[in-house]
């Protein structure tokens, strides 16, 4: 059994297809995404589970029409470069609790749902809100380099592609890459460490065309921005964490600097899979960048794939986060 989702990544039109024979399958059993793009028309990202949701052993990996590929490396920062259309990776859908991500040290950066200190990590839930606010996720062929200090907040940056929350309308499926509007920027410092937080429209929500950059938040969005930094300064003090603190006090900065920061940590990546910058924790496998020393071929791609556990069914979610 298996759903998959079917999404056209552009503003001018969206088709479904759901193929399924139950209700668990509704949950995400096997689930693909399919997301083809204005700009590569032939382009597709299907997002594949594996292992048991919520369990150390699940995965999403992704695969194009020629098998499977990295999130991080193989699928473009830019869904239309000229109109400053970004792909994004969707990690976690709007109103959910557990905290997953790109992982940046396994072959082919599947997502997982991060662990520590031996148990799965949860977001808490932080009143009035119930989970993550918005859509997140992160910008494939982004790395916020840890070598470099930001002269704007003065800290490093935290070795993770850069963040990005989605404030449309439709709540998102784990795994979506979807073609997203940047509006600006948050500068989130998380234990000493930069950690940019770009808020960014879906270019096929209704709203998309209104919204240009952050200044026009309010009047479309009435209270996001404030519940926005609310919600990044509390959701770790459940967990016995101080409250988060931002750059800039807390002021979000406009779409023009938030294209240059994406810029600049687009060029971090660049050094990165090159091999002119290291990071060892990072597996910097890919499939298709050009010049890179790390590029293998797709059948060891595919052979990475093939060793991930088959679909399970999810484990029950923990009493605190429900």
């Amino acid at each position: 059994m298996s759903l998959a989702r079917v999404a056209i990544s552009s503003c001018v039109s969206v088709s479904r297809q759901v193929i399924a024979g139950s209700s668990h399958c509704l949950r995400g059993l096997a689930s693909t995404s399919v997301v083809f793009n204005q700009k590569h028309r032939n382009k597709m990202f299907i997002a594949e589970e594996r292992g048991s949701p919520y369990a150390p052993d699940y995965r999403v990996f992704f695969r194009d029409e020629s098998g499977p590929v990295s999130p991080l490396h193989d699928i473009p920062l830019w869904a239309d470069r000229a109109r400053r259309l970004a792909h994004m990776v969707v990690e976690v859908p709007r109103w959910t609790n557990a905290k997953m991500e790109i992982s940046l040290g396994e072959t082919l950066n599947p997502i997982k749902q991060d662990v520590k200190k031996g148990a799965l990590r949860y977001v808490s839930n932080v009143f009035p809100h119930h989970g993550y606010i918005w859509n997140y996720g992160a910008l494939p062929q982004t790395w916020e380099d840890p070598r470099h200090v930001d002269p704007g907040t003065g800290a490093r940056g935290d070795n993770d592609p850069i963040d990005v929350i989605e404030i449309g309308s439709r709540v998102a499926q784990r795994g979506d890459v979807l073609t997203v509007k940047i509006l600006g920027a948050l500068a989130l410092i998380d234990e000493g460490e930069t950690d940019w937080k770009l808020i960014a429209i879906d270019a096929r929500d209704p709203d998309a065309e209104r919204l240009s950059d952050v200044a026009d938040l309010e009047k479309v969005r009435p209270g996001l921005l404030r519940a926005t930094l609310e919600w990044f300064r509390l959701y770790k003090v459940p967990d016995g964490k101080p409250v988060n603190v931002f750059a800039f006090d807390g002021e979000a900065k406009d779409a023009a600097f938030a294209h240059r920061v994406i810029d600049e940590v687009h060029e971090f990546w660049r050094a990165l899979v090159s091999g002119e910058a290291e990071a060892s924790d990072i597996c910097k496998s890919n499939v298709s960048v050009a010049g890179s020393a790390h590029r293998v071929p797709r059948d060891q791609a595919a052979a990475a794939l093939a060793a991930a556990p088959p679909p399970a069914q999810p484990q029950a979610l923990p009493d605190t986060v429900v």
